[in-house]
């Protein structure tokens, strides 16, 4: 094993590991997130034109659902065969998947030139990046958990997270550059295409950079006493790691949240609140930095304090500053601050990676973790962007509402795992 021992920091080798696979999860991230940034775009170009705005937001958020809903698939595929050959073929594979369907996004026909077909496809490749995502958050997390000690497992998750949150971050400033420097029409005849067409090379670099990774030695140390798991681990998991797969799935709800909600749709439900679209994208790039710094820092925090103690503190600061910002909001007092703190809390997304992997043993840690966040991520994520779009045309505070229901269960859960101390367990 080259994992360092308890009473140890990072070593040179695991920082550089822990540094390429947040760069190359920022990469690969942009390209499932980019289509948000551009939803009402992408609305005006794929549906009917004649279609209410409320309508054609909720189908063009269907759309960016469906990714989250082909998500299991792709993982529990993707994870079966992490568990049984690698970690690290399959943390290559995930990037391929997901580079093609983008780089094809930003090549589509529009609505205008040849009809239903268009929205059909554009479905079709968002599923195809679910499938790929599906496979790279959970292995990726446990990529990197067994590259260091259980002492810095929190950490590990954070550096991680906070590349996965850096990918939302250069999808927001590439959204805020092109609405910068093109007009509408230029947005609409052409513009679109250009942060798929990125992504399409951003795919290409994050997996150069894989490539110079090297395989967990966890795992590799798992093969050399042929002590990989002799089953079905999928079936393994549901077996003997039930509450293990509960937790996770209740966790992943609450990130899900975190994410979806306070960085990904606010920008859209600002400019419904009527904050300019120049301003509310500005808002989003400083929440968002402040999401990428506050995984870090709530990571290093938890590996001292205890993930269960400090995922309830987060949890209780989002719930309080998100209300405030958002009623502010609505009452006319749109206060960049407060989304910004808000932001910092979402950090609370690297204890949840973290907290997941510690349920379950090595033999069946990628199945199980894939499994139990990629079926909560398909109920949660698919579903939250339908429904608070479709709730806020009647009740614009829903969003409010669902962030503060999120922060109880968040406290609920952190207490939770502070009393039963799964911090460490399963190193």
């Amino acid at each position: 094993m080259t994992t360092a021992r308890p009473n140890e920091g990072l070593s040179r080798a695991q920082f550089k590991t822990l540094s390429l696979a947040a760069l190359g999860g920022a990469l690969e991230f942009y390209d499932f997130v980019i289509f948000v940034f551009f939803a009402t775009t992408m609305g005006a170009l794929f549906f009917p034109p004649d279609m209410p705005e409320w309508l054609r937001l909720v189908q063009t958020f269907g759309i960016f659902a469906a990714g989250y809903l082909a998500r299991p698939l792709g993982g529990i595929v993707m994870a079966h065969f992490g568990d049984m050959h690698g970690r690290k073929r399959m943390f290559m594979l995930s990037i391929l998947l997901m580079a093609i369907p983008t780089l094809l996004m930003g090549l589509l026909p529009t609505y205008a030139q040849v009809g239903v077909l268009a929205p059909l496809l554009l479905l079709l490749l968002r599923i195809m990046q679910g499938a790929a995502i599906g496979g790279e958050a959970p292995g990726a997390w446990v990529f990197v958990t067994e590259h260091v000690s259980s002492r810095h497992r929190n950490l590990a998750c954070g550096s991680l997270s906070a590349g996965l949150c850096a990918g939302i971050l250069i999808g927001s400033l590439v959204a805020r550059t092109l609405n910068t420097a093109l007009d509408p029409e230029q947005m609409l005849a052409w513009g679109w295409r250009l942060p798929f067409l990125l992504g399409g090379v951003f795919g290409l670099v994050a997996m150069y950079l894989r490539r110079l990774l090297h395989e967990t030695p966890v795992f590799t140390e798992m093969q050399a006493r042929r002590a990989l798991s002799t089953e079905l681990p999928l079936k393994n998991v549901l077996r003997a790691h039930r509450g293990a797969v509960v937790l996770t799935m209740l966790l992943t709800w609450l990130l899900t949240a975190a994410v979806v909600v306070t960085l990904l749709m606010i920008p859209t439900f600002l400019q419904q609140l009527g904050v300019d679209r120049g301003m509310a994208l500005s808002a989003n790039t400083l929440a968002i930095t402040a999401t990428v710094i506050g995984n870090l820092v709530i990571g290093w925090l938890a590996d001292r304090f205890g993930a269960g103690r400090v995922l309830a503190m987060c949890s209780a600061v989002l719930g309080v500053s998100f209300w405030m910002f958002y009623s502010g909001t609505q009452a006319g007092g749109f206060s960049p601050g407060l989304y910004v703190l808000a932001g910092f809390s979402v950090g609370l997304t690297a204890l949840v990676p973290a907290i997941a992997v510690s349920g379950f043993p090595a033999a069946v840690r990628f199945s199980g973790l894939s499994f139990s966040y990629n079926v909560a991520y398909a109920i949660a994520g698919g579903l939250t962007p339908i429904l608070l779009s479709l709730a806020i045309k009647d009740n614009p505070a829903a969003p409010m509402y669902y962030i503060a229901a999120m922060a109880v269960l968040g406290v609920g859960l952190g207490l939770f795992v502070q009393l039963r101390g799964t911090r460490g367990e399963n190193a």
